[in-house]
């Protein structure tokens, strides 16, 4: 095992991953740029290490700065967290290649995964179903409307290197398809310097359905359940469930199994989530996201074990804790997503947090890096905390969500805990009545 991690990540995800770290008795480096100087992760780890100014380019994605601080500090392992260079394939590379290990999977999967358009062509050669669009990448507007007009109106003309819902347009008609398609390869290729998009069949209403998943270097491919993500504000995740309110057993069994097939055929390490739009009974795959997500920890309320920790221990060449037969689920999580934002423009509110008092209570967890007095930068994510509630089922995890959310208190600055309190009293969220779409119409209401 390791004697010490660097952590190359900031904000409550440093902190989630210091904690794991810590209760295998592994030693932190905390990294940091000089508008973290106070951070929660950096006062709370066993060493830290100044790696540039608050840009991010300058520090958090700075990888000569980052390998420099694994080396002076004799660092065993890197994790990447969320975010930042967690999807490099480059920064896997060269972490391995300076005698660290990558606490994450091989680069050669986060390259496959990463470009959208290869990932689809290669779980679609495992048999997984995709949604109907183009074989690949779309090269000029012209190729586009030929496809369009293939699979129908709408389509949804998205990035081959992106996420977080950038370079991602709709076209609606062949009115609007050249705009839309140069819309997005514009914003692409200013996002993530490559303007290659693709097109997809644009479905009405669909659920986001992802698995989360964990394999080993020696043959475990296990699967922990799936969350709904449909909650979803410009492509942004807002609220996530486990497990779905929208699936059966039956269809919840075939798409878990689904998603465990594919890593166990890619031999792939570490953990991972794959992403599906789900309509009319129908599994589409959109993506894999090749590191942890935000949203693991609904995963570990109704599953009992510590993803983090069981991350770690697969990157330093250990199996997998446990066997499939003995991952159960118990109960009903959410996640709240709380943003220094204003609830309702969601325009960034950084600033000075003169009370932070999070709730408390049986089955309430709140993963959060503030504290009374910390001033939240303006550089980076504006994600400030999680709240997670489990209960014995769905009906007793909203009603301790609302209890949670008239408690939480963050004065100071701005936040979306009013949004919050909205949606958990709305009688379609209360149903689970909702799709990717719903949230978009929420917020048009008087």
């Amino acid at each position: 095992m390791f004697e010490k991690v660097l952590i190359a990540n900031r904000g409550e995800i440093a902190l989630r991953i210091h904690r794991a770290c810590r209760e295998m008795g592994i030693h932190t480096v905390a990294v940091h740029s000089t508008a973290d100087a106070d951070a929660m992760h950096v006062r709370l780890a066993d060493e830290s290490v100044c790696i540039g100014p608050p840009p991010s380019k300058d520090s958090y994605l700075n990888i000569p700065a980052l390998l420099t601080a694994a080396a002076i500090t004799g660092a065993d392992a890197i994790h990447p967290g969320i975010g930042f260079l967690s999807e490099n394939a480059r920064f896997a590379e060269m972490v391995e290649e300076h005698g660290f290990t990558f606490i994450g999977p091989t680069p050669e999967h986060i390259r496959m995964m990463g470009d959208k358009v290869t990932a689809k062509e290669t779980v679609a050669k495992l048999g997984v179903p995709t949604v109907p669009g183009s074989a690949g990448g779309v090269p000029n507007v012209e190729e586009a409307i030929k496809i369009a007009e293939k699979i129908g109106y709408p389509v949804l003309i998205k990035a081959a290197a992106g996420g977080g819902g950038k370079g991602m347009k709709v076209a609606t008609d062949s009115k609007n398809i050249r705009e839309m398609y140069s819309l997005a390869r514009g914003e692409s290729r200013a996002a993530f310097g490559n303007d290659e998009v693709y097109m997809e069949k644009y479905l009405a209403h669909p659920r986001h359905i992802e698995v989360q998943l964990l394999g080993d270097t020696h043959g475990a491919a296990l699967h922990f359940g799936e969350r709904d993500c449909s909650i979803q504000r410009s492509h942004q995740k807002v609220v996530e469930e486990a497990l779905s309110p929208g699936l059966n057993a039956t269809e919840r069994e075939k798409v878990c199994n689904l998603a465990a097939s594919v890593i166990k055929k890619l031999g792939y390490r570490g953990v991972g989530t794959i992403e599906f739009l789900y309509e009319n009974g129908q599994f589409y795959f959109i993506e894999m996201n090749t590191r942890l997500q935000i949203e693991h920890t609904i995963t570990e309320m109704i599953i009992g074990i510590d993803l983090v920790r069981e991350q770690i221990r697969v990157a330093a060449g250990l199996p997998v804790s446990y066997e499939q037969s003995a991952i159960t689920f118990t109960g009903h999580a959410i996640e709240c997503r709380i943003n220094a934002e204003n609830p309702q423009t969601f325009a960034p509110s950084p600033g000075r947090v003169r009370s932070f008092h999070p709730p408390g209570g049986l089955g309430v967890r709140v993963d959060s890096a503030l504290y009374d007095g910390y001033k939240v930068p303006p550089h980076y994510d504006s994600l400030i905390a999680k709240l997670i509630v489990h209960g014995a089922n769905r009906n007793e995890c909203l009603l301790r969500l609302r209890r949670c959310l008239e408690e939480f208190v963050i004065d100071g600055i701005e936040t979306t805990l009013p949004l919050h309190r909205r949606i958990v009293a709305d009688p379609d969220f209360i149903n689970g009545h909702y799709d990717i779409r719903w949230l978009e119409s929420f917020l048009g209401k008087k």
